[in-house]
C-alpha cells in the first residue's frame, strides 16, 4: 500500500463518483454500490458548515478498542467505531498527517487466489495519511468496531462524511480531490494500539 505504483494510482483519481458502477467485490464476494445515495451526499458535502475554532485538530485511532476520536485541542469533537486492518493485513501505527483528500475513489487490490480480492468503486470520503493507507467510508460491511479491512481504516459513511468536512484542509466548492498536502496543513493522525484477533 506504500508502493509508488499504488500512490500514483491514488493521485491520478479525479475524486468524482462513477454513478454507472453499481457493484463491487470485497473478499471475492459481490457487493452493491449505493451510487445514487453517495452521489447526493457528495454533491451536498460543501453545503455542510462547521464552526470555526482556533484549537489544533488531530485524530486519535485506537486499534485495540477499534475507535476513532477527533480532537479540537483536548476536547473530543467526534468519536466513533472503526474497522482497521485484519491481523494479517495490519494498519500502520505512528504519527502521520493527511496528505490527500479524495471525495470518491475506486479501490482495488488483494488476490483472488487467497480470497482477499477487492474492487470497490465510489469509496467515499477518502483521506490518505501514509502511502495508500487512508480513513474512508465503507458501504460493503456494517461490522464497525471489529477489524475488517486490508489496512485502511473503515468508517461508517455518515461518520466519514463528518470527518472529511472537519479535517484540514477543506476542499473548495468545485474541488473533488487535493493531493500532496503539506504536513503542517494536513490534520495530524495518530494511530496506536494492537489489532484484536
Amino acid at each position: 500500500m506504500t508502493s509508488k505504483e499504488y500512490v500514483s494510482k491514488i493521485t491520478s483519481s479525479t475524486g468524482k463518483i462513477e454513478p454507472s458502477l453499481t457493484s463491487g467485490v470485497w473478499f471475492n464476494r459481490k457487493v452493491t454500490v449505493p451510487s445514487l445515495d453517495l452521489a447526493e451526499r457528495l454533491a451536498n458535502l460543501n453545503q455542510v458548515i462547521l464552526g470555526q475554532n482556533t484549537y489544533q485538530k488531530w485524530i486519535d485511532v485506537d486499534l485495540t478498542t477499534q475507535h476513532l476520536y477527533a480532537y479540537e485541542g483536548d476536547r473530543v469533537a467526534f468519536d466513533f467505531p472503526i474497522s482497521s486492518g485484519l491481523p494479517w493485513l495490519p494498519t500502520v501505527t505512528g504519527e502521520f498527517h493527511i496528505w490527500a483528500k479524495v471525495k470518491s475513489q475506486r479501490m482495488t487490490g488483494g488476490q483472488i487466489e487467497n480470497g482477499t480480492f477487492y474492487d470497490l468503486p465510489n469509496v467515499p470520503y477518502v483521506q490518505y495519511f501514509y502511502g495508500g493507507y487512508g480513513l474512508h467510508g465503507a458501504y460493503w460491511h456494517n461490522d464497525f468496531g471489529r477489524p475488517r479491512s486490508h489496512g485502511c481504516i473503515n468508517i461508517r459513511i455518515a461518520d466519514s462524511e463528518k470527518l472529511f468536512s472537519w479535517t484540514d484542509p477543506t476542499l473548495g466548492q468545485n474541488e473533488y480531490a487535493k493531493y500532496n498536502i503539506a504536513p503542517g496543513v494536513g490534520t495530524k493522525v495518530v494511530i496506536h494500539g494492537a489489532t484484536p484477533n
